[in-house]
């Protein structure tokens, strides 16, 4: 009785005592070699607060306190955070043996994309897969995705329920989810696939996207509601790539005579000889979809948001296809070659990835002591270090008022050398830059950048181009200004629901209509 009295006060002390200790570690304990510790109150949860809830702010509150390297606290982990170019070339381009990716990402992403893929097996085998995806990422593939996304694109805004009539209001980020999944999957996965991307497969591809929250960086296997249905989607997704694999091989067509993702894969085969096992097969289309559908969902939503507060900018994309591809009032289907036409269509792109990157954090597991450059620290094993690409991308020492969405920027010469000029690096899936030199980097650097990078710009490109053949846009209210940023997800995306107010173009006629 006396003991349940006084639980309370126990709790209350120890805690007390907890937060002492941990502050008197701070501030008397600090190792020579290592960077400025990042103060927090709390043991364990560290400064996993403040950073969740608006990390590029965190970032720079602590570089005012304490330079571009210091190390915060995130539920037990100390992360140490280089910022700055030199940051991110120092981590993004590390050698695999001091700082890898897979420990970090393995336990998040395998229970998603399957076992034996990604980060689920040793590095050299991933740079194989990825070598082996490119086939859909040709120069090739990429001319013949243009007219398809486009034919997607008329097919949906003609059938959804959000966009019928004249006029009306939808919710933007919902619309562009829903646009990019079937961009991605009839262009990336051929139409075979695409054909079984009905309302009950979107479902399971809604349900799998769960697993991606931060509470899975620490807790991947907990017997979450969430967790459930992902492992349950993950399952029937499998099964229906399975199923597409099984009756390839029993129908005794020659492997070389099929030409879409999942035949290549088929025919694939390791550097050892061993052929691509099917499970892996699967694992593979199911990663494919996902991340070609990610970055295009966040970057289309934003487009669109920023068009709806600026219908300057859309008449401008909108006039800059009628005077470059319009052929006696009426504007043809688009080609590949058109987007070269487009250059506002292209800095509309850029600009939103500059400032909307859907990745504020890639970190890596160090596994031998690091020195980083110009600085007196060394990162012991064990420790995480991270980059953040949105803090050079939004700085104003790159970008003039930098966290200004400002399309018209790059018409400057400048920001396109500074996009383009680096240094080339085949870490076995063909060359990519290394990104030591620019303060773009929407698509990561080093040995995991994103090899889906062209293809997202193109997809990106003639999604914006019909949307903007097809709408005038404008916020509710009529007043310019975007939603926030959500960071609560793993990857940041406009605060939900965002809608806007649209309205069909009825003054040029396109072909086909």
């Amino acid at each position: 009785m006396i003991f349940t009295l006084y639980l309370p006060l126990y709790v209350v002390g120890a805690l007390l005592v907890s937060v002492i200790l941990n502050v008197l570690q701070q501030r008397l304990f600090r190792k020579a070699g290592d960077p400025p510790l990042v103060f927090h109150w709390f043991p364990f949860i560290g400064n996993a607060v403040s950073y969740g809830m608006d990390p590029y702010s965190f970032f720079l509150e602590c570089r005012k306190k304490h330079g571009d390297v210091f190390t915060f606290v995130l539920f037990g982990r100390k992360v140490t955070a280089c910022l700055g170019v030199q940051g991110n070339d120092f981590i993004l381009n590390s050698r695999h043996q001091d700082a890898n990716a897979e420990e970090i990402y393995g336990p998040l992403t395998t229970p998603v994309f399957g076992s034996d893929v990604v980060y689920d097996c040793p590095n050299w085998k991933l740079m194989e897969q990825k070598k082996f995806v490119k086939f859909g990422l040709t120069q090739q593939a990429l001319e013949s995705y243009v007219q398809k996304i486009e034919a997607e694109v008329i097919d949906y805004i003609d059938s959804a329920p959000a966009l019928t009539g004249r006029a009306g209001v939808t919710d933007i980020s919902t619309t562009m989810a829903e646009i990019t999944i079937f961009t991605a999957a009839r262009a990336l996965q051929g139409d075979e696939v695409r054909s079984k991307l009905t309302s009950d497969f979107a479902a399971l591809y809604h349900d799998l996207d769960l697993g991606f929250t931060p509470a899975n960086f620490l807790f991947p296997w907990a017997p979450l509601p969430n967790n459930r249905r992902r492992d349950v989607a993950h399952a029937k997704m499998r099964a229906v790539y399975m199923d597409i694999i099984n009756k390839r091989r029993e129908g005794g067509l020659d492997l070389e005579e099929g030409s879409d993702m999942i035949w290549n894969l088929m025919r694939c085969k390791y550097k050892n000889g061993q052929p691509v096992p099917d499970k892996e097969v699967a694992h593979m289309m199911i990663t494919l979809l996902m991340a070609g559908q990610h970055t295009s969902s966040s970057a289309s939503t934003w487009i669109m948001l920023h068009l709806a507060s600026r219908p300057d900018i859309t008449e401008e994309l909108y006039q800059e296809q009628v005077a470059q591809l319009s052929i006696d009032g009426v504007l043809p289907p688009l080609q590949y070659q058109d987007m070269d036409k487009l250059p506002l269509l292209q800095n509309v792109v850029k600009e939103t990835l500059r400032v909307h990157s859907s990745i504020h954090s890639i970190m890596r597991k160090v596994k031998n002591p690091m020195k980083v450059p110009g600085t007196p620290y060394t990162i012991a094993p064990g420790k995480v270090l991270l980059a953040s690409p949105i803090v050079t991308a939004l700085s104003d020492d790159y970008f003039p008022n930098g966290k200004n969405w400002d399309p018209h920027r790059w018409d400057d010469e400048k920001h396109k050398e500074e996009e383009t000029s680096d240094e080339l690096i085949d870490y076995g899936y063909g060359s990519v830059s290394k990104g030591t030199k620019s303060p773009y980097l929407p698509f990561g650097a080093g040995r995991h950048r994103c090899i889906g990078e062209k293809f997202a710009y193109v997809n990106l490109g003639a999604i914006i181009a019909t949307m903007v053949r097809n709408f005038r846009v404008n916020t509710m209210d009529g007043r310019p200004g975007v939603p926030a940023t959500d960071y609560t997800s793993l990857f940041s995306r406009p605060a939900q629901p965002s809608f806007i107010r649209w309205e069909r173009r009825t003054s040029l006629k396109q072909a086909g209509t």
